[in-house]
C-alpha cells in the first residue's frame, strides 16, 4: 500500500472549475473519506488520482513518487465505481479473477485460484463463485465489484460511492465489511460519499469539500466538535445542527455573529415557566417555544418560535404533545458563532 498526495490540484471543464487549488495527504493504510454534496468535486478528485483525468495544474504523488502524468494502468490503483460494472457473461469467479489475467498482471492460474478463493471468503460469497453475475442480488454484485478490486492487491483503493445504490440494510452490512477488510489489510482507501453516516463510521479522517475546495480536514469527532465554518457544521450531525438568529443572543453572544449554531444534544429543556439553568446567558431566547413534534423513540423534540424551528435531544420518558409550551436554553459554552460569510468566530470571553 502507498500514501497519496495532491498538491495545488486544479481541474477545469470549460468555464467550470471542478477542483480548485486542492491539497490533500492520505497516509499509508488510512481510510480517508471525501464528503460533500453533488458538484463539490469529489469524483473528479478521485479520477485525478486514478489517472482518468489529468490536472490543469498541480501534482499527484503515489507512494512519494510523482504520478501526475503517469497513465492510469501504471498507477496500480483499484477503482470501485458506484455501479457494479461487472461482466454479465462471466461467472463470479471470472469477474473477480479478470484483473489478474490482464497483460500487465499475468498471474499463474494456481495463484489466481488461491487469491479469488481468499477474497470470496472475506466477502462471504464463496458459495456464489460459479454463478453468472446477472444471477446475483444487488448486494452480492457490489461484493463482487469490491472483490475484483481486492484481488489485485493494489497500492491504493479508490471508491466512488460504492454503496449508494443499495438499500439501507445492505449499506449497513457492507459498511461493516468494508471497515473490517480495510482494518485487517491496512489498505490505503480514498472513499467518496455524500452520506455523513458512511463518512463518520468508515473514516479515519474526513475532508469536507465545497465547490472544489477543501474546507476542513480532521477526524469525524474533530469536525463534529470544532467545525471551522457553518457549511462544515451542517455537513455532520443527525439531527442537523440548529442555526439560530444572532438577535436571540444580543448581550450574551458574539458582537460580530450573524449566525449562532448549537447541536440538538446541547439544547437544555425546561417547562414554560421554568427557570433557566445556572450560568445561562441572559437574554438568549427567553420566550416560550411551541412543540411541533416529539419522538420518544428518537428522544427528539422539535419546537418553534417566530417561524424558527429548533431540534433538541431529550432523555425524558414521555413524549411532549404538539402545542405544548416549553423553554429552550442554549448554554453559551456550547454555542458556535459564525460571521455573515459563515466563517467561525472565536468565542468572546
Amino acid at each position: 500500500m502507498a500514501s497519496l498526495q495532491l498538491q495545488g490540484i486544479v481541474k477545469r471543464f470549460g468555464a467550470v472549475t471542478a477542483v480548485d487549488a486542492l491539497d490533500l495527504e492520505v497516509a499509508h493504510g488510512e481510510f480517508f473519506v471525501l464528503l460533500g454534496p453533488s458538484g463539490a468535486g469529489k469524483t473528479t478528485t478521485l479520477r485525478l488520482v486514478a489517472g482518468i483525468e489529468t490536472p490543469d495544474a498541480g501534482r499527484v504523488a503515489i507512494g512519494g513518487h510523482d504520478a501526475t502524468h503517469l497513465p492510469a494502468a501504471q498507477r496500480d490503483c483499484a477503482f470501485v465505481f458506484q455501479q457494479y460494472s461487472l461482466y454479465p457473461h462471466l461467472s463470479v469467479y471470472d469477474n473477480i479473477a479478470f484483473p489478474l489475467r490482464s497483460p500487465l498482471r499475468r498471474t499463474p492460474e494456481a495463484e489466481i485460484c488461491a487469491r479469488v478463493q481468499r477474497v470470496a471468503e472475506l466477502l462471504h460469497i464463496e458459495g456464489r463463485l460459479a454463478r453468472k453475475a446477472t444471477a446475483l442480488s444487488g448486494g452480492e454484485m457490489q461484493r463482487v465489484a469490491i472483490g475484483r478490486a481486492l484481488v489485485r492487491e493494489p497500492r491504493a483503493f479508490l471508491m466512488d460511492e460504492p454503496l449508494s445504490s443499495l438499500d439501507a440494510k445492505l449499506r449497513e452490512e457492507l459498511r461493516v465489511e468494508l471497515k473490517r477488510l480495510q482494518r485487517d489489510s491496512r489498505a490505503t482507501v480514498l472513499y467518496v460519499t455524500h452520506d455523513q453516516v458512511e463518512a463518520t463510521t468508515l473514516a479515519d479522517r474526513i475532508a469536507i469539500l465545497e465547490q472544489g475546495r477543501v474546507r476542513q480536514v480532521g477526524t469525524p469527532q474533530q469536525i463534529y466538535d470544532d467545525p471551522q465554518s457553518l457549511h462544515v457544521a451542517q455537513r455532520l450531525g443527525s439531527p442537523a445542527i440548529n442555526v439560530l438568529p444572532a438577535a436571540w443572543f444580543e448581550g450574551s453572544g458574539h458582537p460580530r455573529a450573524a449566525h449562532v449554531a448549537i447541536r440538538p444534544e446541547d439544547v437544555a429543556l425546561a417547562a414554560a415557566d421554568g427557570a433557566a439553568p445556572k450560568g445561562f446567558g441572559a437574554g438568549a431566547a427567553p420566550a416560550p417555544f411551541e412543540v411541533v413534534e416529539s419522538s420518544l423513540v428518537k428522544h427528539l423534540v422539535v419546537a418553534e418560535r417566530a417561524g424558527v424551528q429548533v431540534r433538541a435531544r431529550t432523555l425524558q420518558d414521555r413524549a411532549l404533545n404538539p402545542g405544548a409550551q416549553l423553554r429552550l436554553h442554549f448554554p453559551r459554552e456550547r454555542c458556535l458563532f459564525f460571521d455573515a460569510a459563515g466563517e467561525r468566530l472565536a468565542t468572546a470571553s
